[in-house]
């Protein structure tokens, strides 16, 4: 179980294939009597799986087709085609908004590319997004484009694996980034680069992705309506890495050099968690950097700590309650057995 929940990949959802009905503004995949439209200034990598037959199809200036086996395009002959009597010119949509740091982009999957659900364990939202030790996945038999911008001029990654290839040593992919489909698929003023390394700290690495985490908290709020779930509870707490305030508890542990984050978290998991009452609180628990200013004005070097989010499902008044009273389990925990 433990190997299991450390290999998590983070998968990129969207995609610019052909045959994706939602890429067209008819919402359907173009038919035979249509009149294919790709703005002709918009740059676009757009992956085709199987054959078609159009009537007109005006390319952009700058793009590629990329041909899966068998597929293709032909001119209509004319004949009647019972299920395309429309004619209609249908255009490509706009696939430059897609940001790399949407975490409404991303699901996390296992190595076998199986979604992750379920389970009482969730991350905060800068988590959500790919991670500086994170591996992250577009689709094979796919095409893609990502906007990199970014408060930082290098993203870190593990690994990437694209069109069925996996990158995961700074060469080989500083080699795919020289070739010519990387400009059609990534753009913005961030870099990404790949490592091939691992978190070398057992007591866990912080996610990095706070200097983004501006466009993180944009972005989720765009998808929400622009504003964050009302929260019933009196005293709601604003989590590090989150972008709304919650009901629930926080616990912040110092922690030694030998501290293992996998371990703790595995063994809260397995005589808390899995108890009946506590079947409705999920857990974030990861290393966070707490900002510190001395004397509440000149900021300092942050301090490392490991965060502990506790929320729970229950509603009105009662929101939190059940997540507070897991975390009194927890300080029990540490008051009678920290040092182990």
């Amino acid at each position: 179980l433990p190997a299991a929940a450390n290999a998590i990949y983070k998968q990129w959802i969207p995609n610019t294939n052909f045959e994706t009905s939602s890429n067209w503004d008819k919402g359907r995949v173009p038919c035979a009597r249509d009149v294919v439209h790709f703005e002709k200034n918009k740059v676009v990598s757009v992956f085709v799986k199987s054959p078609h037959t159009l009537t007109d199809m005006y390319l952009p200036l700058n793009g590629e087709l990329v041909l899966a086996s068998g597929a293709g395009f032909a001119a209509f002959s004319g004949s009647w085609d019972p299920g395309c009597d429309s004619g209609a010119p249908v255009k490509f949509m706009d696939v430059e908004q897609h940001s790399w740091f949407d975490p409404t982009l991303w699901q996390a999957v296992t190595p076998n590319r199986e979604l992750q659900l379920g389970g009482n364990i969730f991350s905060v939202d800068e988590e959500r997004v790919p991670c500086s030790y994170d591996d992250v996945v577009f689709q094979p038999q796919s095409s893609f484009r990502v906007n990199l911008d970014s408060s930082r001029p290098v993203i870190h990654l593990r690994s990437i694996s694209l069109m069925g290839q996996e990158f995961s040593s700074p060469e080989a992919w500083e080699r795919y980034l020289q070739g010519p489909s990387a400009p059609l698929q990534f753009h913005g003023n961030g870099t990404l680069q790949v490592t091939g390394t691992n978190c070398p700290d057992k007591s866990g690495c912080a996610c990095g992705n706070a200097p983004d985490g501006h466009r993180i908290c944009a972005a989720l709020l765009r998808a929400s309506g622009s504003q964050c779930p009302a929260v019933t509870c009196q005293t709601p707490l604003q989590p590090l890495g989150h972008c709304c305030e919650v009901c629930g508890a926080i616990i912040h542990l110092d922690f030694t050099p030998d501290f293992d984050l996998q371990k703790y978290k595995d063994s809260l998991v397995q005589s808390l968690l899995v108890q009946p009452k506590y079947s409705r609180v999920q857990m974030a628990i990861s290393k966070v950097h707490k900002p510190q200013t001395f004397l509440g004005l000149i900021p300092q070097s942050p301090t490392p700590l490991i965060q502990i989010l506790l929320v729970d499902d229950e509603t009105g008044a009662q929101a939190g309650t059940t997540a507070e009273q897991l975390a009194v389990d927890i300080m029990e925990g540490i008051t009678q057995h920290g040092k182990a």
